[in-house]
């Protein structure tokens, strides 16, 4: 199994991924301020607007973004069975609670992660992980020898699935794969453990012998390019956050935390 590839066409994709990062922070900074679900539901409908031009196949939008909206269903009934309490209390019963108070803040912590994980995934979703280390090393200026690091262990990481296999058919053939699920799960991640700290440290000695780890400066063979569509994708995600607070604040729903 490989690492899934991203999506090589569409607007998105000819952003530099350092804009991307950019753009996904600033939202993510806005709403993280204040929980409430007029930011989050205004911030929402502006990104579903945006998301109709953005050309990412429909089939692939939904297997990306699945994840998140899996989760952030979960996370408001949580938040709805055991939220804070406030107003009407409509379900009482142990450590269950449902009541005005939780039944909005479940609502506001639906329409947060879905604001915030959705841009997030369609985003990463086009990103490619040489083009990410090459903005991160040559435009935000992170140690070389760190991103490169970092992606060499990236590019292993679809290789998890096939040692997996791997390990399961030897144990099988050894006649050791008969045992409790559990035992058997919990002595096959240990193999793979320690296959894992093997192969890296093979990798890291072998980038070493290659002159990854000089202290000389290093050269690039593609250059990293900020370019003015890169700027806009970080004024569209400043209006979508800006636009999002002040609504908030107009209807007086803004809520920092902690306040």
């Amino acid at each position: 199994m490989t690492i899934v590839e991203p999506v090589r066409s569409g607007p998105l994709a000819t952003l530099n991924p350092v804009s991307k990062l950019g753009a996904a922070f600033i939202v993510t900074a806005v709403l993280l301020v204040s929980i409430d679900p007029v930011s989050a539901g205004v911030a929402l409908a502006l990104e579903v607007v945006l998301l109709c031009f953005s050309a990412i196949p429909a089939v692939v939008l939904l297997a990306r973004t699945s994840p998140v909206l899996i989760a952030a269903p979960l996370a408001a009934l949580t938040t709805a069975l055991y939220g804070r309490t406030g107003g009407t209390v409509y379900l009482h019963w142990w450590a269950i609670e449902v009541s005005d108070g939780s039944l909005q803040l479940a609502l506001a912590t639906l329409l947060r992660v879905l604001a915030i994980g959705l841009p997030a995934v369609l985003l990463f979703v086009t990103i490619d992980p040489t083009d990410l280390a090459d903005g991160l090393a040559q435009l935000l200026k992170l140690p070389a020898r760190f991103v490169v690091g970092a992606l060499a262990g990236l590019r292993l990481v679809g290789l998890f699935i096939d040692d997996w296999r791997a390990l399961s058919l030897a144990r099988r053939a050894r006649g050791v794969a008969e045992s409790g699920a559990i035992r058997r799960f919990l002595g096959q991640s240990f193999a793979l453990f320690v296959l894992s700290i093997r192969r890296g440290s093979k990798l890291a000695t072998a980038m070493e012998a290659r002159g990854f780890g000089a202290a000389t400066e290093r050269t690039w063979a593609r250059p990293s390019v900020f370019r003015g569509r890169d700027w806009a994708a970080l004024g569209v995600a400043a209006a979508v956050a800006g636009t999002a607070a002040a609504v908030a604040i107009a209807v007086g729903s803004w809520n920092v935390l902690g306040s």
